[in-house]
């Protein structure tokens, strides 16, 4: 185990060796383990992290910089910083860990990444810590927008679709597939206005809605990219009733049905009754008088 390469990666050398080696230690391997160590980097994680970003977005209220914070130190964010030091070839994981795979299970690796930190607070304290912290999290934060970050893909896809002044999306589920205990559920998502018809999968309802909603965002960003505002204009209900299945379009803002620009029905216009084909009884406009005989 090249301990000299992790400590390369992580932009720093520790003075006690046997830290290092603690943080990298899985409670299945010895006594000797890493979740206090873990129990202690998280705090300085959230610590550090809190600062970078009150530091750095200075417009941002608390609840988006509590958002932003939540999202950047969750377990999924740590395992991704894990992955990229390749974290997984330096455990120190008991035989039963090794054999089901727990080199890779993300909580494993996000809970070594703290433990880590802890151990490097302990070794030469806070700013040698918040040094490492930062050289982590400075190229995430460069390349996101703090206005989306945090937030899922139905919450994104209606902020926009609000600013546009579109009617919210509708989710259907559609079909299910597996068996009872590992279910699929394949979700439909309709943007009426925009003619949009998206289908996501995922193992629960709400995983298949947040897969139809990313989906449908990015059609819903192209389609109106692409489309001039003056067309969009043109024929606002269009796609929206064919779509829905309410009446055929036939030009720009008539519908077949009576459907109403609202989707409300209007009374439908009434044909004049025909005569069968029967002339006209109606005696003529100007008739001759009778001539009399003498």
């Amino acid at each position: 185990m090249n301990l000299t390469l992790l400590q390369s990666r992580l932009g720093y050398t520790f003075q006690d060796a046997g830290l290092l080696q603690q943080a990298l230690t899985h409670r299945s391997h010895s006594s000797l383990h890493n979740e206090r160590l873990e129990f202690l980097g998280d705090s300085i994680l959230n610590c550090v992290v809190a600062s970078v970003l009150y530091e750095r977005f200075a417009s941002i209220d608390e609840g988006d910089l509590s958002r932003l914070r939540a999202n950047l130190v969750k377990q999924q964010s740590l395992y991704e910083i894990a992955q990229k030091l390749e974290l997984s070839q330096f455990l120190r994981l008991g035989e039963g860990e090794l054999k089901s795979g727990g080199f890779r299970r993300p909580s494993i690796l996000a809970d070594t990444l703290e433990a880590l930190l802890g151990a490097i607070f302990l070794d030469s304290g806070f700013e040698a810590a918040r040094a490492v912290i930062r050289a982590f999290y400075i190229p995430i934060l460069d390349s996101v927008d703090p206005r989306t970050l945090g937030k899922d893909a139905k919450t994104l896809l209606q902020e926009f679709l609000q600013s546009k002044k579109i009617s919210l999306p509708t989710y259907n589920v559609v079909a299910t597939h597996g068996a009872a205990h590992s279910q699929e559920f394949e979700i439909e998502c309709l943007v009426p206005k925009l003619n949009i018809q998206v289908y996501g999968r995922g193992g629960s309802r709400r995983a298949g809605e947040q897969a139809a909603a990313k989906l449908a965002l990015e059609v819903a960003e192209q389609a109106l990219l692409k489309t001039p505002a003056a067309a969009r204009k043109a024929k606002p209900r269009a796609a929206q009733l064919k779509l829905a299945g309410i009446a055929t379009i036939q030009s720009d803002g008539a519908a077949v049905d009576g459907s109403s620009v609202d989707g409300a029905l209007e009374p439908k216009t009434r044909a004049e009754p025909k005569h069968d084909g029967k002339p006209d009884s109606k005696p003529p406009k100007h008739p001759h008088p009778e001539t009399k005989s003498a």
